[in-house]
C-alpha cells in the first residue's frame, strides 16, 4: 500500500521540480545584437514594453548578458547589463539576440 502512494506522488514531485524551473542568469548566458537595420540600433528600455523610456541604443554586435525574460504582449522582453559596462542595465527585445 505504501508503495502505491509513495511511486506517483514522488513522480509528481519530480516532475513539477524538472517542468518548473526558471531560466536563470547562468542559463541564459551571454548574446550580441543582431538582426538591427542598417542604420538603426536597438532600443535598451527602462522596463519590457515601448512605453518605457530608451536608456540608450545598441548596435549589432554590442555583446550582453541576459538575466531573464518575460512576455508582454506579442513580444519577449529580457532583462539585460552590458558585458562590457556591467552597471548599464535594461530590456531589449529577444528577437533581436543571438548566443554567443
Amino acid at each position: 500500500m505504501r508503495s502505491a502512494i509513495f511511486l506517483p506522488v514522488a513522480a509528481m514531485f519530480l516532475g513539477a521540480t524538472i517542468y518548473a524551473a526558471p531560466a536563470t542568469a547562468s542559463s541564459l548566458g551571454r548574446y550580441e545584437v543582431f538582426g538591427v537595420e542598417d542604420g538603426d540600433m536597438l532600443k535598451m528600455r527602462g522596463g519590457p514594453g515601448t512605453g518605457y523610456n530608451v536608456i540608450v541604443g545598441l548596435p549589432n554586435g554590442t555583446a550582453l548578458r541576459v538575466q531573464s525574460c518575460e512576455q508582454t504582449g506579442g513580444t519577449r522582453w529580457c532583462r539585460v547589463s552590458l558585458v562590457r559596462a556591467r552597471g548599464l542595465k535594461g530590456y531589449v527585445s529577444w528577437a533581436y539576440m543571438r548566443k554567443i
